[in-house]
């Protein structure tokens, strides 16, 4: 359980940065912050081992690039379901799907290290 929060707080962190430096990402409260990072999370869990098996081909062609657009596939897929967070273009979903792997990986290399 405790991992489980670890992880939820560095996505919302992480989220939170995304918002903060991509215009087309917001997030209207914390509780829509905390709630996207959750419904993130879970589409990651579930949707995206699937997503990721589909598109094998795309992915190993573009030596893993591509799993950046399906990130933000995920953060699109989220926007629609979360009250609060908004996001208006594609290209705001992907460059907050890199951002949000660069500080996830940051701050994961702290916590563990």
């Amino acid at each position: 359980m405790q991992r489980f929060l670890l992880k939820w707080c560095v996505s919302s962190i992480a989220l939170a940065v995304a918002s903060w430096l991509v215009k087309g990402i917001e997030v209207t409260s914390g509780w829509a912050l905390l709630g996207a990072a959750l419904v993130i999370g879970l589409l990651n869990a579930f949707l995206k081992p699937i997503i990721i098996l589909l598109t094998l081909p795309i992915n190993i062609l573009t030596l893993g690039l591509f799993t950046f657009v399906i990130n933000g596939i995920m953060i699109m897929l989220a926007s629609e379901i979360v009250r609060g967070f908004d996001v208006t273009s594609f290209w705001a979903a992907l460059t907050g799907a890199i951002i949000m792997s660069f500080v996830s990986f940051t701050l994961n290399l702290f916590i563990s290290g």
